[in-house]
């Protein structure tokens, strides 16, 4: 088994709010930041500009790194280990659009105090890190 490599971005608007999506298919029923799978030959950076804009339609700056997770709750649960490589950017403006609806149900501003339920695991981290400024807490 090999261990893949996420790309999950914050995106904060001018009111402090994060995006979220309602995710469907194989991650239904969890709520989640943008991002996706490193692709090889990719730069985290690449990635997240890429997988935001598959996703949402959105064109965002590179956007900085601000954490690490390894994700062993979801390899318990799933058997699929994932590390996600946590990444921060403004929101550029415009609206978030359902380009991959068998992806995704819906996109929603959220305060990140008040993360809606279930959360995956990977943004849950994401979010963790940003807020208490952290980059990596160990899973134990």
């Amino acid at each position: 088994m090999t261990v893949a490599t996420g790309v999950g971005v914050i995106i904060v608007n001018p009111q402090g709010q994060i995006l979220l999506g309602k995710r469907c298919g194989p991650h239904a029923p969890f709520w989640s930041i943008p991002g996706g799978h490193l692709d090889k030959g990719e730069t985290f950076e690449q990635c997240a500009q890429r997988e935001i804009t598959e996703e949402t339609g959105l064109q965002i700056a590179p956007p900085t790194f601000i954490g690490i997770s390894n994700n062993l709750q979801t390899w318990r649960a799933e058997g699929k280990h994932t590390v996600s490589i946590c990444m921060l950017v403004q929101h550029p403006g415009g609206e978030a659009q359902l380009k991959e609806p068998e992806k995704c149900a819906e996109w929603r501003w959220c305060s990140p105090d008040d993360l809606p339920e279930p959360h995956f695991e990977a943004s849950r981290m994401a979010i963790h890190l940003w807020l208490n400024q952290r980059v990596y807490l160990p899973v134990l």
